[in-house]
């Protein structure tokens, strides 16, 4: 299904006694394209989980549509919209075994879309083999891990064959090891069912992982849609610079002039553009070389070596954060073991220049050419 979402917006009360108005949705348009992996990503308060609960039906927005393969369901209720809807908490019946909960929905249809007991049992059985759990039907969730708690969440969202599936922070509360297993098993069983699914988290990781485009959101607005790789390689702002990377990208107060980026008086790299004066100066941790001829020179903190990553950590006065993080080759750190100081070499496509007061990026002439 094709989620077709038209200048939504969302503006609540405040809770202060001055009862101000907080904006938490503001003008957002996109087509979730049909049989799609969507990530909605952005910092607590930005609005993304806001904006699934407007899909489902849990919020009535202030202003816009929303379509669902071209019919407008705006007004429709919650239960009518044949949405699933996996919250962080797995809200399971904690007295009725997995095969229960999973029917549950099902045992809920009336009317002609009431179904015989074995087609019931029949769909359950199948959704339990969709998410791994079909040796556990008739344990109870207090018998179970996070994670098998959350494949029964799943299932019992996925049960009624839903046009859509809407997962908000679905991985939270789960350990890293169980996170990176259980979002594989969400991308499994997304394209085993080609259900459009919208997934909403704060970790761009994870979103960055998983997803077939990413929706960055800060502060109710969208920053910038697209697939995963080119949002990160190409962001439109320090925003979006900043919110996607591990480690963070490193941002330093540069400026242009003569061709070139500097940074601390030195001639980091040249980059020929429209403007000069005052920048930030973006270089992703993947974005140094270490040189004896480096154009960036750093008091070397220390070397951390991280299994397949080897981080050099350093500081310069003109960087906005307490330190430099630099991924490098394991092998070309060996020369500056005890040094002071280090050089690096920038690589180009590694470098993003961003206006100092409106954060929007500024780039090359060679760039803008194309």
């Amino acid at each position: 299904m094709k989620i077709t979402l038209q200048n939504l917006t969302k503006i609540f009360k405040s809770k202060n006694k001055d009862g101000t108005l907080v904006t938490a949705v503001d003008n957002f348009s996109y087509d979730i394209p049909e049989g799609k992996l969507i990530g909605l990503l952005g910092p607590s308060g930005c609005g993304k989980s806001t904006v699934l609960n407007l899909i489902c039906g849990l919020e009535k927005p202030t202003s816009g549509r929303i379509l669902f393969d071209g019919e407008d369901v705006t007004d429709v209720e919650p239960e009518h919209r044949g949405v699933g809807l996996v919250f962080q908490n797995y809200a399971l019946y904690p007295h009725l075994t997995v095969r229960n909960n999973i029917m549950f929905p099902l045992k809920n249809l009336r009317g002609k879309d009431k179904l015989p007991k074995e087609v019931m049992e029949e769909k359950v059985r199948e959704m339990a083999k969709l998410v791994q759990i079909d040796g556990l039907m008739e344990r109870r969730p207090s018998e179970l891990s996070g994670g098998q708690q959350q494949r029964v969440a799943i299932a019992r969202s996925l049960v009624k064959m839903p046009k859509a599936l809407l997962l908000d922070e679905p991985l939270s509360n789960l350990d890293a090891r169980l996170r990176l297993q259980t979002r594989e098993e969400l991308r499994r069983i997304q394209r085993e069912t080609g259900i459009t699914t919208i997934f909403v988290t704060h970790d761009q990781e994870e979103a960055m992982s998983i997803s077939d485009y990413i929706i960055v959101m800060n502060s109710g607005a969208v920053n910038q849609i697209g697939e995963p790789q080119q949002v990160y390689d190409d962001p439109v702002n320090i925003f979006v610079a900043k919110f996607l990377g591990t480690p963070a990208i490193n941002v330093f107060n540069g400026e242009l002039k003569d061709g070139a980026i500097y940074i601390g008086g030195e001639r980091a790299l040249d980059f020929e553009c429209r403007k000069s004066g005052e920048v930030d100066v973006g270089i992703r941790p993947e974005g140094f070389t270490v040189s004896d001829k480096g154009t960036l020179h750093c008091a070397l903190e220390r070397i951390e070596v991280m299994g397949r990553d080897t981080s050099i950590v350093a500081k310069h006065p003109d960087c906005q954060s307490a330190v430099i993080r630099a991924v490098v080759d394991a092998q070309t750190v060996k020369g500056i073991i005890g040094a002071e100081t280090v050089g690096f070499e920038l690589k180009p496509f590694k470098v993003l220049v961003f206006d100092k007061e409106t954060g929007e990026r500024i780039r090359p002439l060679s760039e803008a050419a194309v």
